[in-house]
């Protein structure tokens, strides 16, 4: 197939990091977080010297613009698997330097229209995130498909940091909808359930394949949040309409660096504390910037946390 790059590119310097043509037609976008807030240029510049033996097809900067380092026809070295590159659009998306590596609002968006751009130039409708390694790699697309898959199933690493790791049921479900595809009834789509909590499966509303709709769910209902399919947290319902709810809950967080933020957002200062692993009390939620589930308050009063990086009990 003639094979084209992405209109979207502002900026172009290519690497000499690449394996040639693919051996296998594009059905795959992996998104990468770089672990820096990088330029477009300095993406770039990261995978000009052969012997870093890396690159990416596209570099998205922490202002916004997308660049191309590895034209689209060729296969980049990115994801730890020869067999994922063949066949991945791969992309670096600048980032922050600690876990849980999050990206700003300009990449998340520029991230979104460059999917879109390269599933509707790949003739793909719908872009999948299912959610699970073995499921999604014996998993054959239909001619229509894209499926996203992530660097951390093929090496030891956390790469694309869990910051975007639990917004990629997000960015399918918007991508998809902006090719004007549905992902409801795929196949491979996702369930997100709707629960108050993961364990409480009695107390289940709904299982959705749209995100949207899953949190549509969530909001009507008080008390629930919505649980992608390992049982973790991706969005909070709007209880009180404007935002927050009340009442007492547990949440289990894995990361040892988990920000406290003075107030309900990524604008709100932090603590220069971190939670550090373990099962803290949340007594208040509400939604702020930098967030989809929404924010925690701590009932020791240490000061908020971001629901994404947490599993309700």
């Amino acid at each position: 197939m003639a094979y084209t790059n992405s209109s979207l590119v502002s900026y172009t310097k290519l690497s000499p990091n690449h394996s040639g043509q693919r051996t296998h037609s594009i059905d795959r976008i992996t998104p990468h977080c770089v672990v820096g807030q990088l330029t477009a240029e300095s993406i770039c510049g990261c995978f000009t010297s052969p012997s870093r033996e890396a690159s990416c097809n596209y570099g998205i900067g922490k202002d916004g613009k997308i660049a191309l380092c590895v034209e689209e026809k060729n296969r980049s070295w990115c994801s730890s698997s020869s067999a994922n590159d063949q066949r991945a659009v791969t992309i670096e998306c600048a980032s922050d330097l600690n876990a849980p590596y999050a990206m700003t609002t300009a990449v998340y968006n520029s991230l979104v229209k460059l999917c879109t751009d390269i599933c509707k130039r790949n003739g793909k409708k719908k872009l999948l995130w299912l959610g699970d390694k073995n499921k999604t790699l014996n998993y054959s697309p239909k001619s229509d498909e894209m499926v996203l898959t992530v660097h951390r199933w093929f090496a030891n690493k956390s790469c694309p940091g869990d910051w975007l790791y639990s917004r990629l049921g997000d960015l399918a479900s918007k991508v998809t909808a902006a090719l004007g595809g549905s992902s409801s009834g795929s196949a491979g789509s996702v369930l997100y359930r709707v629960r108050k909590s993961w364990s409480d499966a009695k107390s289940q509303k709904g299982a959705f394949n749209n995100l949207d709709n899953a949190k549509k769910c969530a909001d009507s209902n008080a008390g629930y949040s919505v649980f992608d399919e390992s049982g973790k947290v991706v969005y909070t319902g709007k209880q009180s309409g404007a935002g927050s709810s009340t009442g007492s809950f547990l949440v289990q967080v894995t990361a040892t660096d988990l920000n406290i933020r003075k107030g309900p957002g990524t604008n709100y200062a932090k603590t220069g504390k971190y939670t550090g692993k373990g099962v803290f009390t949340i007594t208040e939620v509400k939604s702020g910037t930098g967030s989809v589930a929404g924010w925690g308050k701590l009932k020791s009063g240490a000061g908020w946390i971001s629901l994404d990086y947490c599993k309700r009990l």
